[in-house]
Order: structure tokens, then sequence, then C-alpha cells
């Protein structure tokens, strides 16, 4: 490509014999040129003059009849290329020199221009986009288009083309592919499949270089767009089915139950659906024409050729199964499946009931609305109420079962929906009786619907689930919301009450987590004091007064022994009562100065009354009413040390401040 291309070899001979024969004759006598045969490459403008022509002073030379039109000219005496050369036009240019002498011709020269070929046109193709439908049974290895139908042209001669494939479907490059490199047929590698590979596009490219990145290289594109037709391979499938690869699917069994002794008068219910197919070839999708070939015992069962419902033809006496074979043919008769449809007739029992969803329906419509406005669902005011019964036994019946309202004619039922018949004008609460009746085999069953206009509250009627407190799901009355708002007022009662609860422990033993706190008391107390005894800066009680001497409590007994009143208790008081009727005195306010008695403890295991204090006794011998015993007064002597009582002091003290005689008060 680009190299030489000399023409006409004879020619071309010819042309140097002629060259030569100026060498031959005198030149002084005759016209001449020193070369008759040039090579220019096209597309090149040439400026220089090709040759100088050699003509004698009497003569002069023209451009004679047989040069090429417009390709040279001669100025003076020399000839020059008047066109930028094409080989594509115009490969080989011709000058014919006439050097004349007057009208006479005396010398005829040639001259030849050879055009190289350069590579300075892209192929072309003869299309833009192709479109070709392929059929989906096309063999492996068919050509599908041919290579007439995909070559591209060069006007360079000498240039070879190499193709490229390239897939703009993803996957699609793996169904098709050329025939070489140099042969642009297009042929089929793979089998196709119009359920997955409907549509395929590719782009054809053509270059006129071996490789990409010399130069010149020119390239071309087009477009190919290959249509998968289906054909007639697969048979009818009945759905649902699933599959094991694309070509089979394994198709569905039906099964159902009917009841003996009931002729059902419409299609049967069957699971996991109703009988139906479609052709296995989706494209092509032909009409199916459905019938019973095995399995119809007495004819018992029939079937619609066009749709597949399967119906009874009459009715069953006793149980049985039928497995029914149901075949599903193509229209053209080209193919066909068999399924099974496998039916129960099952006996009807004493017990077979119609039930209903829930036990009370309760609806809501808004007051003022007029005749025919369906009734909303008042646990879900965006839905409306649907009352429904079924039959549990035989789903079948389920479609045969109508409603109606007995007892209320402001609504009416349509299907499993309830409609107001008139304008409702007056807020209440209307209780209606809904009656379902199975129309094959004559059941009924009852609910009720309480249907509330807007501006009233349901009423309660204190039976768990039928006022939605306490009850099952179909009794609930309140929703999410308003449960959610009682929760957070509930929340808030019972942090207030926890609150109360804490300022209340506060207040009243306050003292004992103060006294408990780790701060020391300003007097210097005994290692032996109980500090939980110990008053309050503040008391909020009043020291016990002392009681007078005849006390009908605890009479007086003589010095010589010890005193022991029995005293009568209903009942002993709580820790409570004890310490707020009968609180112990700060040390201070039980002895004066630096007396021993002013710190000493007022809990005692023994009854000792010591001048200068207050004790308190924990009886052993008092009975089993009474507990306790407050020494509160002193006796007319004190007792001497060594007691070994709790909190007593080693030495004999008296208390100056104190009255000589004082009783003993028993809780």
């Amino acid at each position: 490509m680009g190299a030489p291309a000399l023409l006409w070899p004879p020619l071309l001979l010819v042309l140097m014999l002629f060259g030569q024969l100026p060498v031959t004759l005198a030149q002084s006598e005759v016209c001449y040129v020193n070369e008759t045969i040039f090579q220019v490459e096209e597309n090149k403008n040439v400026t220089e003059p090709l040759v100088d022509i050699y003509v004698p002073k009497d003569q002069e030379v023209v451009l004679g009849p047989l040069s090429t039109p417009f390709a040279f000219r001669i100025l003076g005496n020399q000839l020059f290329l008047n066109v930028t050369p094409d080989y594509e036009e115009t490969p080989l240019l011709e000058a014919q020199l006439e050097c004349r002498k007057g009208n006479t011709v005396v010398t005829q020269l040639r001259v030849f221009v050879a055009v190289l070929d350069v590579n300075d046109n892209a192929p072309e193709f003869s299309f833009t986009t192709k479109e070709q439908d392929v059929a989906e049974d096309t063999k492996v290895n068919t050509v599908v288009i041919p290579e007439a139908d995909l070559q591209a042209t060069d006007r360079d001669k000498d240039d070879i083309l190499y193709y490229t494939l390239l897939e703009v479907t993803p996957g699609a490059s793996s169904f098709f592919s050329l025939m070489g490199v140099n042969r642009p047929a297009l042929k089929l590698d793979r089998s196709l499949d119009f359920l997955k590979m409907r549509n395929m596009t590719f782009q054809l490219l053509v270059r006129d270089t071996w490789e990409d990145k010399v130069e010149p290289s020119h390239t071309a594109s087009a477009t190919l767009v290959l249509n998968v037709v289906p054909a007639d391979l697969r048979p009818p499938w009945f759905l649902p089915c699933s599959f094991s690869d694309g070509y089979i699917c394994i198709d569905a069994q039906y099964r159902g139950v009917v009841p003996t002794g009931h002729r059902l008068p419409f299609p049967l219910i069957l699971q996991p659906g109703p009988i139906y197919a479609v052709d296995g070839d989706q494209g092509i999708n032909i009409d199916i024409i459905y019938s019973i070939i095995g399995g119809n015992t007495n004819d018992t069962f029939t079937i619609n050729a066009d749709s597949g419902n399967l119906t009874m033809a009459k009715s069953v006496s006793s149980p049985m199964t039928f497995i029914l074979l149901v075949k599903a043919e193509q229209a053209d008769l080209a193919r066909y499946s068999v399924t099974q449809a496998t039916v129960e007739a099952r006996a009807v029992n004493g017990n077979h009931t119609l039930q209903f969803t829930q036990r009370l329906y309760r609806g809501m419509v808004e007051l003022g609305s007029g005749a025919y406005t369906a009734v909303k669902d008042a646990a879900s005011p965006f839905k409306l109420l649907r009352i429904q019964a079924v039959d549990p036994d035989f789903p079948d019946f389920n479609s045969a079962i109508t409603h109606r309202i007995t007892n209320c004619s402001e609504f009416t039922m349509d299907g499993d929906i309830v409609l107001t018949t008139v304008a409702l004008e007056q807020a209440r609460v209307f209780y209606a009786e809904v009656e379902a009746i199975s129309t094959v085999t004559q059941l009924t069953a009852t609910t009720v619907a309480e249907i509330r206009v807007s501006g009233l509250e349901p009423p309660s009627t204190g039976i768990p689930g039928e006022d939605g407190i306490g009850g099952d799901s179909d009794g609930q009355h309140f929703s999410t919301v308003d449960m959610a708002v009682l929760g957070g007022v509930l929340g808030a009662l019972l942090l207030l009450a926890l609150i109360c609860l804490g300022i209340l422990i506060h207040k009243h033993y306050g003292h004992r987590f103060h006294c408990c706190s780790g701060k020391a008391a300003e007097g210097k107390m005994s290692s032996f004091d109980n500090q939980a005894f110990l008053s309050d800066p503040k008391p909020s009680w009043d020291p016990t007064p002392d009681p007078e001497p005849e006390s009908d409590l605890a009479p007086a007994e003589p010095p010589s022994a010890p005193p022991s009143p029995v005293p009568t208790v209903p009942a002993p008081p709580s820790p409570q009562t004890l310490s707020r009727s009968h609180a112990p005195e700060s040390p201070t306010a039980a002895g004066a100065g630096d007396s021993p008695s002013a710190v000493r403890s007022i809990l005692t295991k023994e009854r000792r009354p010591e001048s200068g204090y207050k004790a308190v006794w924990f009886g052993e011998d008092i009975g089993a009413e009474a507990d306790v015993v407050v020494l509160n007064a002193p006796t007319a002597e004190a007792d001497g040390a060594g007691d070994g009582g709790e909190g007593s002091d080693d030495e004999d003290d008296t208390d100056p401040n104190v009255g000589p005689q004082q009783d003993y008060t028993y809780i």
C-alpha cells in the first residue's frame, strides 16, 4: 500500500524507446527533453517544472490533442503539472509535446506522469445499521449474514481491509462471530434461547491497516441488530411450575376438597391455585385447550376447555379420592402437557358449622353521612369494616357464603362490606345482627356489629373482651395512640409519687441520715454512747415530761425493793411511734455540767432506775404485751457503780438538778 504502481508494461517500454529518440538526432535540429517518465504521489501539489524542453530557434512547442486535459501547461520552454494528482481518478497523466515550425509539426514528444497511490481514503460500509432476524432453532455454525452483505469498500485500490466484531449487548459475543478477520460473514456459534436473549446488538469495525497505530490508518463502523425469532420448542407449562432449565418445567399438581352429598355450582378452589397453563414458547404464546383424559369416575367433574376451571357435574355420595389427568394442548395441536388434579370427596360431620373471624365487630361512621356510605373499622379508621364468615372444613364453600343484616334497617351488606341505607343525622350506637348462610349446605351463623355514629364513645359492658379492656384482639377498642398516652400519664403519676415518698422519708428520718454522716457532735462523748439516739439540734418533738409521783401506770414501791409494775397495754406500738412519742433527750438536757449521767446511754437490758437520766429498758420479765420500759425518773437513792448495766460508769453519781423521786413509764 502506497508503493508505486506502474501500469501497462508494454506501453512503458515504448515510452523508453521514444525517450531515447531525441538523443540519436542532431540536437540542434529537433526538440527534445532529457526525461519522459515521472512519478508523483497523489494529493501532492507539484510547483516546480517537470522537465525543460529544448526547442530550436525557429520552432515553438505546444500541447498536443492527446494530452490529459487540464493536467499540464507550458510556460516558456518548461512543462509544469497543472493539477494535484489523484490516483483514484487518473493513475497516469500524459503530456503530448508538438514542436511546430509555422503550421508544420516538426517533432512530437510524449511525457508521462505515473501517480503513486497513497492511503488517503477511509473504508466505507454500504449501510449504517443492519437488522437481521434469526430463528431460535437455527443450527450452530450457520452463516446468518453472508460476507457480501457486510463487506466494506475502500477507494484505495491496494488497501487490505480488516474486520472486528464488538458486542454491545453483554454476552452477545458468545452467540455470534465473524468467519475471519478479512471475511466479515456472520455465523452462529451457540444455540439461541428466546427467553434468555431476545435481541443482540454488535458494532462491526473495519480498518485499512493491520495495526491501528500506524499512520495513515482509517476506520469505519456499522451497527448490527439481531432479533431472535421464537420457535415452537417447548410444550405448554402448568403454573405455577419450577424450571430445571430453559426448556423443561416441572408442572404443578393441583389439590382440592369437596363435600359428599353436595354439588358445588361454582369452580373448585384448588391448591396451589386454579388449573392454568401457558405456552412454553412465550414469544409465540399460542392458545391452550384443556381436557380431562383420565381419572374422572362417573364423569363427576367437567373442565372448561378455554379457562381450565374445574367444576362438579354431579355430587359424590360417599367419601373417595379422584386423581384427574388434565391435558393442556396448544391450539395448533403441535405440543401438549399433562398434569394431575387430586380431588378428595370428604363427608360433612355433625360439628360442621360456619365461623366468623371475630366475635364482635366494631365500626364507625361520621355523623351526617348519606346513604350507601361504607362503614369504617373502629380499630383502623382508614380501613373499611369487613364482616366475613368462613367454612373451616371446606374452603370451597367460602365463595358460596352470603351475609345480611337481620335487625337494623339503617344498614345493609354489600358482600362483606357494611353500607348505610339512610342518612344518619343523630349520634347513637347501633347493634346490627349479621347472618351468614351457605347457599350450598344451608348452614348459618350470626354475629353482632357495633356501629357507632361519630360523637359517642362506645359503651363499656364491663365484660373482658367485650369493651376492649382485658379482652382478646377482636374486643380491642383503644388504639395504640390511646394506650401510649395512658402509659405516659401513669408514668408521670408514678414519678410524682416517688418524689413525695422521698420528701416524707427525708422529713421524718432525715436526722438519722445526718447523725450517721460522720460529723462529730460538739461535746466529747464516751465510746459507749449510742449515737443513733442523739437528738437533732432542732428536734421536732418535745421531751417526755416527768410523771407525777402517783401514777396509775406505775405506783411507787418502797425503796428497799425495786418496783415491779405490770401495765395493761393493748398492743405494742410501732418503732416509729416509739421514736416520735418517747424520744430521748440530748445528753445536755439529761444532766447538767460534766455529770457522767449526761453521757450515759438510754438503752439498758436491766431495770436500773438511776437518778439524772432517762433510760429505755428492754424488759425480759414484764410479759409479752410490754416490751419496752422508759425509765424517766430518778429514784431516791442512786445505784452504785459496778452494776454492769450498759452505759453505766464505775463511780457513784447523783444529779443535783433532778428531783428526789420519779416514776417509770411503760410502753
